[in-house]
């Protein structure tokens, strides 16, 4: 049989789908549990649905980065896996490498050679098997990392704050600063790619938003989701990059 027919088959959607219920049931728990937490503390419903209504926003913006990814996916591995797979981790960057690294190991380049079937299970066994460590890790550590912050904030909440604050500027600058050092369209004396044209518009956009989010509070949750978009776009019309 086709690889690709193996890949989009009917045991495939079945096999797949299970643990993408498993992750919508997992979502619904914790938010049920989350709104029992509010109510038990007095937390207003109203700010509540505030809350639910932002993250869903918000998640608009980085979701349809996902969705580009997943079309990749579903060319080169079929779509339950590349369906199961982005419902499970989310990263694009990461199931690509991992899939090219298992085509790579029976001879085939992932997006140019022909999909076999070999190819296809070495693909699927390393975007699994490479993500394991990450619940193996979490598993035996999440009891534990109370315990650890404690250590490192000495209970301090400004101090944690902090922490966190660095930690998340930290784990965005690595991922643009690579898209940055990407040189390779002529603008203005300088040569960029377009991925560092996007994140320098992208920046940009953001920046404005924000100047007009702090008049417009409920325009801020948008925030995200426009300075992602609009450098997208801008990006792909500009004459520039390749």
């Amino acid at each position: 049989m086709d690889a690709m027919q193996i890949a989009n088959s009917i045991p495939m959607w079945v096999a797949c789908a299970i643990p993408v219920g498993l992750i919508i049931f997992q979502a619904f728990l914790f938010m049920n549990k989350a709104r029992q937490a509010c109510n038990a503390i007095g937390y207003p419903d109203e700010k509540v649905k505030q809350a639910i209504k932002s993250s869903a926003i918000t998640s608009i913006g980085p979701s349809l980065v996902i969705l580009s990814g997943m079309l990749s996916l579903l060319i080169t591995v079929g779509g339950p896996v590349g369906w199961m797979r982005l419902s499970l981790i989310g990263s694009v960057m990461f199931e690509s490498i991992a899939a090219g690294i298992g085509t790579q190991q029976v001879g085939v380049t992932l997006g140019t050679d022909p999909m076999t079937p070999t190819a296809l299970a070495m693909a699927v066994w390393t975007m699994v098997l490479c993500s394991i460590g990450w619940v193996i890790f979490a598993t035996f550590s999440a009891s534990r990392m109370e315990k650890i912050q404690h250590k490192i904030t000495g209970g301090s909440t400004k101090r944690m704050a902090m922490i966190s604050g660095a930690a998340i500027i930290g784990c965005f600058a690595s991922f643009v600063g690579s898209h940055l050092v990407k040189f390779n369209a002529e603008l203005g004396g300088f040569y960029f790619s377009k991925n560092a044209v996007a994140a320098i518009l992208g920046a940009l956009i953001m920046f404005v938003m924000l100047k007009v989010s702090a008049k417009n509070k409920k325009l801020a949750e948008w925030n995200l989701f426009i300075a992602m978009i609009s450098a997208m776009i801008l990006t792909a019309v500009l004459p520039i990059g390749k």
